[in-house]
């Protein structure tokens, strides 16, 4: 039997979206994107301002920015690919209003991320506070720059 895969990501400027698709195409996964109530401006994701919106968030972690539609089947996967961009070395808080608001009892989560240098620092270790004990979350892989299917493909076998 094979295993039933959401990819789930987060995608503020475009490229973690491009990232996901061709995951979700590579490994023939379900795609559901995590959107903000409030889309994100440019100015809002300019991280060299201290009153940029994203860095305000970043900087309160407990801060949980609101997303416009839940994933009413989560319970029907497998498994969970959850991607998202690196802010801070760590995930957007976004993703932990999405892990906070679904169950993810029993299930795993790989993580993969685009980043332009950074890696996922404390990611793991953050997020497993958003989610329920019986959850794996387990680090993936960090694009930078242009994703290929075999790229994907090799790193599938890591968590097949």
């Amino acid at each position: 039997m094979s295993k039933k895969i959401l990819v789930a990501y987060f995608s503020a400027s475009g490229i973690t979206a491009k990232t996901a698709k061709v995951i979700a195409d590579t490994v023939h996964a379900d795609l559901f994107e995590i959107k903000p109530a409030e889309p994100y401006t440019a100015d809002d994701l300019n991280w060299m301002d201290k009153n940029s919106r994203s860095s305000r968030e970043m900087s309160n972690p407990s801060f949980r920015p609101a997303f416009l539609e839940t994933c009413d089947h989560i319970g029907d996967y497998d498994l969970v690919l959850l991607g998202f961009p690196i802010w801070w070395y760590v995930a957007p808080t976004i993703i932990h209003t999405f892990l906070e608001n679904h169950d993810f009892s029993g299930k795993k989560i790989v993580l993969f991320a685009t980043s332009g240098g950074s890696g996922f620092g404390n990611t793991v270790q953050t997020l497993r506070r958003s989610v329920a004990d019986t959850a794996v979350i387990t680090e993936g892989k960090v694009w930078s720059g242009k994703i290929d299917p075999a790229s994907v493909a090799e790193w599938a076998e890591n968590w097949k």
